[in-house]
């Protein structure tokens, strides 16, 4: 013990100092761990998540309007006119056609492309890369190109007209009907990507041994897929429809560019009725009702969704 007291303090002061800082470091460093980034993630979250869903609540409850100085406290009034509203309810049945048959068609025609395209080769890679640029490509970018196609005069009209299937131009995006269609089309076309990419991956983490079991039995192609590759993949079909249907309902930009809610706003979907609302209407609070409506609906149809397919992947 005594020649342990002489080598401390045979220790230089300075550096002693240091050791015993070092020595402090290593006990408190186990203790913090990952503490900080933790906090940091969270308090990211408050601050970009809660706290602007906070804000709306609070403007939905007043009359905000940015040409006026004063907003004044109006308590359910935005939330009441919400019932009443026949524009917000022609736009909500836009929303809601669009996102089942975009959720529906997507995922269908992604499953068989994915299925088509598992395969090791170079080329089928090349291929799979191509079919996923739509989902690269700017919403307007593609609401452009496929305004371009639509039109009387675009490439689609020209097309038919060449072969003799019309005789005269179809107006596409230029009444209620066709152009709802058109929306759909141009949407699923971009969502096919994300969902082929999804469904590839989970069909490349099917083992191969559980085909070869498949056929050892007997079992022909339908009833592969059925036991085996179905279950194998609920839990990506899971990921891809919840997801699809989560970005179809905020779906804004396609239309804007595509058709400008028309003709006669027979196109506006709830977004883009809420984007209108607040910037060309000026009216804050009534659109921020709106905004906590379509979350709202948003995340019960979410949740819903995916407790109803988890149940069927536990079935499976």
């Amino acid at each position: 013990m005594p020649r342990t007291r002489h080598a401390a303090a045979s220790i230089p002061w300075n550096r002693r100092r240091g050791l015993e800082m070092s020595a402090r470091l290593t006990r408190w460093r186990p203790r913090v761990g990952l503490a900080p980034i933790a906090w940091f993630a969270i308090a990211l979250y408050v601050a970009f998540l809660l706290f602007p869903i906070a804000q709306t609540v609070a403007t939905s409850l007043t009359d905000r309007n940015p040409l006026k100085a004063e907003s004044a406290f109006v308590g359910l009034d935005n939330y009441l006119r919400l019932f009443t509203d026949p524009r917000l309810a022609s736009s909500l049945r836009v929303t809601l056609i669009v996102v089942v048959a975009v959720t529906v068609v997507a995922n269908v025609i992604g499953l068989l492309f994915a299925m088509l395209l598992d395969r090791p080769t170079a080329g089928y890679r090349v291929m799979r890369t191509i079919i996923f640029i739509p989902q690269v490509l700017s919403g307007v970018i593609v609401a452009f190109i496929w305004r371009t196609i639509l039109t009387q005069n675009g490439l689609l009209n020209s097309t038919l007209l060449g072969v003799g299937v019309i005789d005269r131009p179809v107006s596409w995006i230029g009444t209620p009907e066709l152009a709802t269609f058109s929306i759909c089309v141009v949407v699923i076309w971009t969502t096919i990507a994300f969902a082929t990419v999804v469904y590839t991956a989970s069909l490349q983490s099917v083992p191969s041994e559980l085909y070869e079991a498949a056929r050892m039995d007997g079992a022909g192609a339908l009833d592969r897929f059925r036991n085996v590759t179905l279950p194998m993949i609920a839990p990506g079909m899971t990921i891809s429809v919840v997801l699809c249907l989560i970005t179809t309902f905020k779906l804004y930009d396609i239309i804007a560019v595509l058709t400008g809610g028309g003709p006669a706003n027979t196109t506006q979907s709830t977004a883009f009725y809420l984007i209108t609302v607040a910037f060309t209407n000026n009216r804050f609070g009534y659109a921020s009702a709106i905004a906590i409506f379509l979350l709202l609906l948003t995340a019960v149809s979410a949740y819903g969704l995916t407790a109803l397919l988890r149940r069927r992947e536990a079935r499976l």
